[in-house]
C-alpha cells in the first residue's frame, strides 16, 4: 500500500512540474502581450517562473530521492544483519 501512494506521488510530482512549466509559459506569452507589457517583463517573467519551478520541483524530487535511498539503507542494513 505504501509503494502505491509513492508511486501516485511521483506520477503528482511529475504532473505538477509539467504545469509549472505550462503556467510558466503562459505567465510569459502574457506579460508580452499585456498593454504595460513588452519584452522586458517577459523576459523577467520566464527568468522568475524557471526559477521557481526548477526549485519547487527540485525540492519535490529530492523528497522522493530521500525516500528511495532511506529504503536502500534499510534493505542493506537487513541484509547484514541476516548474516
Amino acid at each position: 500500500m505504501r509503494d502505491l501512494f509513492i508511486g501516485l506521488f511521483e506520477k503528482f510530482v511529475g504532473g505538477f512540474v509539467l504545469l509549472l512549466w505550462l503556467g510558466v509559459l503562459v505567465g510569459t506569452v502574457a506579460a508580452f502581450l499585456s498593454p504595460n507589457g513588452g519584452v522586458i517583463p517577459a523576459v523577467f517573467t520566464l527568468l522568475a517562473g524557471t526559477t521557481y519551478a526548477v526549485l519547487m520541483g527540485g525540492m519535490m524530487y529530492l523528497f522522493l530521492g530521500v525516500y528511495h535511498n532511506t529504503k536502500r539503507t534499510a534493505e542493506a542494513i537487513e541484509e547484514l544483519a541476516k548474516r
